[in-house]
């Protein structure tokens, strides 16, 4: 099982950015997809962006597209690039990853989830 570890939140004022950092060790990185899920207080969690296998196909939530953009550095480590961030961004952000692309990006059931980090942003 991979071990997640995120890093990169904090305060931003809307319209401002942030990058996110998860990342992985104890396994084959190569191996696994990866997925950010976000957790607003009082709200379930949900599926943010997905990346494939080896650095494969990106995925987007409807409500992140052309604002944020997900990347790996091939090597140990996932990141999320956050634009444009609006109030309602505001959540716990996770990482999860899965040997399985469709497991880690449609579901929360991935097998390996982060301890998440606090982004906040103020109107």
């Amino acid at each position: 099982q991979v071990q997640l570890e995120e890093s990169g939140g904090g305060l931003v004022q809307a319209g401002g950015s942030l990058r996110l950092s998860c990342a992985a060790s104890g396994v084959t990185f190569s191996r696994y997809a990866m997925a950010w899920f976000r957790q607003a207080p009082g709200k379930e969690r949900e599926f943010v962006a997905a990346i494939g296998i080896n650095g494969g196909n990106t995925f987007y939530a409807d409500s992140v597209k052309g604002r944020f953009t997900i990347s790996t550095n091939y090597k140990n480590t996932v990141y999320l690039q956050m634009n444009s961030l609006k109030p309602e961004d505001t959540a716990v952000y996770y990482c999860a990853a899965d040997l399985n692309i469709e497991v880690v990006r449609t579901t929360t059931r991935a097998t390996s989830w982060g301890q998440g980090t606090q982004v906040t942003v103020s109107s």
